[in-house]
């Protein structure tokens, strides 16, 4: 048998190397513009991510040319505009790497289980690790400016425990009142919550700059939902006295200038929309409290609600590059 080089790569492969070239020319785009108003702390972090980046869209292209496919357009110096006063106060470029790095290693964690060919593999496994680093360089860095607030902290069990009262998972208990959240209940909520925090920011400057009004009007329902998911979860968190997880940088300038083009926007947010479907869907599935999945649930029907939003005003301004097609085998029976 050959060497894994001459196996052509897979569909599943093709497609989630098409994904990564989407998302990492979209990450490079995004900071060039925080590298022209970077601090000197946070410039060595973000060119490690920008190398590291550069890097990967170069083995992409290496890889698709190698098996005679076109090389997606992604996002170009077209989608960055250069010279721009800066879109968010200082801080939020880490912030919007230690988010966009969670995203990642949920990503290139599925697509390294989902590579066949050898090379692929180790590709993602490399990708997975670096954004690790980044993601945990990103977490220090923000904990030491007082950004990032740790979750609670609890007393340490002395003894294994197991499940007694019948309405355990209904959250009922000591006479109808609602169960305190287990630590892995809170541990999620204090995640979607930590997310959404950013999440929020990112759709307040990219609203203040949109050109298009639908995309502008979009990208206010964006602000206002990632509002709600924070408020609906720290109700969780306030009925257990604790408090949820807040932060007092990386705001919005007031600058109504654009550095990204109104299709990175969109494609930014709706890249967080799906991010946000898989949280729920986890947050969902974990929990032992039923009114806690039943919260997330219609959350996750709002979230989902938004995203196809997104993808129809995507279409209709003919920013929606389609990923590689199977071949249509029905036209062959017309």
């Amino acid at each position: 048998m050959g060497s894994s080089n001459r196996v052509p790569i897979t569909s599943s492969e093709l497609a989630n190397l098409w994904m990564t070239y989407q998302e990492k020319t979209m990450m490079l785009r995004v900071l060039e513009h925080f590298l022209e108003h970077s601090d000197n702390e946070e410039t060595q972090m973000l060119h490690s991510y920008y190398n590291g980046a550069t890097k990967t869209v170069e083995k992409i292209k290496s890889i698709l040319q190698q098996e005679g496919a076109v090389i997606p357009l992604g996002f170009t110096e077209s989608d960055v505009n250069k010279g721009v006063p800066k879109l968010y106060d200082t801080l939020y470029d880490i912030m919007y790497l230690h988010l966009m790095t969670k995203v990642e290693m949920s990503l290139f964690a599925l697509f390294t289980g989902m590579s066949y060919r050898k090379d692929i593999e180790d590709f993602f496994i490399g990708l997975t690790a670096e954004s690790q680093s980044i993601n945990s360089k990103s977490t220090q860095f923000l904990l030491e400016k007082g950004v990032l607030v740790r979750p609670p902290y609890v007393s340490m069990p002395k003894q294994v425990n197991f499940v007694q009262d019948k309405h355990y998972m209904d959250g009922i208990q000591w006479f109808s009142e609602t169960r305190s959240l287990n630590t892995v209940e809170v541990s999620l909520i204090h995640h979607a919550i930590e997310t959404n925090l950013v999440g929020m920011q990112l759709m307040i400057g990219f609203a203040q700059v949109a050109a298009n009004k639908e995309v502008q009007n979009y990208l206010v329902k964006g602000m206002k939902l990632s509002k709600k998911v924070e408020v609906d979860l720290g109700e969780f968190l306030r009925q257990s006295y604790i408090e949820p997880p807040a932060t007092h940088a990386g705001k919005a300038t007031a600058s109504k200038t654009a550095p990204f083009s109104d299709k990175l926007m969109m494609y930014n947010t709706g890249l967080l929309a799906s991010f946000g479907l898989g949280s729920n869907a986890l947050g969902g599935g974990f929990s032992l409290r039923s009114d806690l999945p039943a919260k997330m649930a219609l959350l996750t029907k709002d979230i989902f609600t938004f995203a196809q939003d997104g993808g129809k005003i995507m279409i209709k301004n003919g920013w929606m590059e389609e990923p590689p097609q199977i071949e249509d085998r029905n036209q062959l029976t017309k």
